[in-house]
């Protein structure tokens, strides 16, 4: 079992915080929800939102819920004190983490003024060698580039690898090239040798069979670079090109130091501690927004279960988990899963992972757990992760909800999971991809559009800031938005994470052939297990 520490010195200086808040504690008199009938029941969408509500409050009071910086530090205290509320006797897992503060800028002065987004359309260069800081003004110069189509074989695009591709470059332009043959360094010192004041960088525009289309970080050695540099999505990028006589600003301005952030871990006081099932949610936001669909939504969601959870006796023991630094690149659940011992990773059935169940122009995706979908490498996905999916795919039988596969690529925190054989599941509504025709005949909502169109910007709120009104008012038209939160969505899936987290408390023997003692439980093949616990 987990040790039973308090909070350390750095959230308990915090508290003062979320105190302040004047936020809602447990009910006091919590049933022993010991079925998904039960848990189901009592996990409901006005306890979720008073978590999403709190959370709200602490980045309207600091700006953000970032890790390593002070609304994530009150995330962790408000979620402590909820659990301490609850009963549990919750551990607070320090971790330093490389912190970058980010104040890049991608905008198109003219014609049609645009500002992109950082770590949505563009991201800065990330080169060995440094990442040069500066800003620069200038005409956009294409150079070389080629607009492909999606099924174009990759690395066919030479933009910039050559010298003689900037003959004519006038002096201080904004060089706009490709990826493609040479690697990005290249690009870049070709652009700066030949009078650039700024290189953008797009992907090269494929979907099949690789995704050229999204972002990446540029890497390799660029000694001498010192011009600011960053990469965009194919989309963006075809955007710029298309805007002849373009007048564009890049700047690259970031601080970077050694930070420290939390993960918080809670589990039942029963249960058996060799067969252990976790369900964990990421805590941390990205910089300059509240974070309350990606990933409030999750971390709501998970801290009402296990509230509601409090009086449950289960044959195994569930520990749930708020991970710190996911924005960062999985932080948090690499440090706890870095830090076990191969015992330790064994005594883990399985792993459940809850990131943004709430997109406002979502879809129902489970993760595709027995590679259904073909979209994972063979060998990928650990035996057991099969039966994991069956069991969502279950509870959404059971409600008349449509469902599909989403991708089963580790990209969230159940990455670090899977990579020691841990069988993994979860749930997913969807975020910077566009929502199909054949999604919106399922679940409604507006073709065409993101599933979450305020992903990683500061309109990712409760109070509807920021937001594009005409999309918001064509969602809310179909949907009961709160905000950037699709109020049936979340409403469905708390629910489904209560139902997938109950049933594998009593009984994992599908995932991984341990069978609970006795026989009060019902066990099964996955779907029936998860019917002999909803009857309760």
């Amino acid at each position: 079992m987990l040790k039973r520490n308090t909070r350390t010195a750095a959230i308990v200086a915090v508290g003062a915080v979320a105190a302040s808040l004047a936020i809602a504690s447990p009910a006091l008199a919590v049933p022993n929800n010991n079925s998904v009938k039960k848990l189901t029941k009592a996990v409901t969408l006005e306890g979720v939102m008073e978590h999403l509500e709190a959370f709200q409050a602490i980045a309207d009071e600091h700006g953000d819920r970032a890790a390593g910086r002070d609304g994530y530090a009150a995330s962790v205290d408000y979620v402590v004190d909820q659990l301490e509320g609850a009963g549990y006797s919750p551990v607070v897992q320090e971790f330093e983490f490389p912190y970058f503060d980010e104040n890049n800028a991608l905008v198109r002065i003219s014609p049609n003024p645009r500002a992109f987004i950082d770590g949505t359309d563009f991201l800065r260069n990330r080169f060995d060698s440094g990442s040069p800081e500066g800003t620069a003004t200038g005409p956009l110069v294409p150079v070389g580039i080629v607009l492909v189509d999606e099924d174009d074989p990759p690395n066919s695009n030479t933009s910039g690898c050559e010298a003689s591709d900037f003959a004519g470059f006038p002096v201080g332009a904004i060089a706009l090239m490709q990826r493609g043959t040479c690697g990005f360094a290249v690009k870049a010192l070709n652009a700066e040798a030949a009078g650039a004041a700024g290189v953008i960088i797009m992907n090269e525009g494929q979907s099949i069979p690789d995704d050229r289309e999204g972002l990446l970080n540029m890497i390799g050695d660029a000694t001498g670079l010192t011009i600011p540099t960053v990469f965009v999505t194919s989309d963006v990028g075809e955007d710029l090109y298309s805007t002849p006589l373009a007048t564009v600003t890049v700047t690259v301005d970031y601080d970077e130091e050694t930070r420290t952030a939390w993960n918080v871990l809670a589990e039942t006081k029963a249960g058996n501690d060799d067969n252990v099932v976790m369900a964990g949610a990421h805590l941390d936001g990205v910089q300059d927004g509240a974070g309350i669909n990606d990933n409030g939504s999750g971390s709501a969601a998970l801290l009402e279960t296990a509230i509601q959870m409090q009086k449950v006796k289960p044959n195994n023991t569930v520990r749930f988990a708020w991970w710190g630094a996911e924005e960062e690149g999985l932080l948090g659940s690499e440090y706890y899963v870095g830090n076990l011992n191969e015992e330790e990773q064994g005594d883990i059935a399985l792993y459940l992972n809850f990131d943004m169940v709430a997109s406002p122009n979502y879809m129902f995706g489970i993760y595709d757990g027995d590679n259904s979908s073909g979209t994972a490498p063979e060998g990928f996905i650990p035996p057991g992760s099969a039966e994991i999916e069956d069991v969502f795919e279950a509870y959404y039988d059971s409600v008349g909800e449509p469902y599909q596969d989403t991708d089963f690529s580790g990209r969230s925190d159940y990455g670090p999971f899977i990579d020691v054989g841990i069988p993994a599941g979860g749930l997913f509504t969807g975020a910077e991809d566009k929502k199909t025709a054949d999604e919106a005949a399922l679940y409604g909502g507006v073709i065409g559009a993101a599933y979450d169109p305020c992903y990683h910007q500061p309109c990712d709120n409760l109070t509807g800031a920021g937001q594009d009104v005409a999309l918001y008012d064509l969602l809310r038209a179909e949907y009961d938005l709160e905000g950037n939160v699709n109020l049936h969505a979340l409403d469905v899936n708390s629910d489904a994470i209560a139902a997938a987290v109950i049933t594998f408390a009593f009984d994992t023997s599908t995932v991984n052939g341990v069978r609970a003692p006795g026989k009060s439980h019902g066990a099964g093949k996955s779907a029936d297990a998860f019917k002999n616990r909803s009857a309760g």
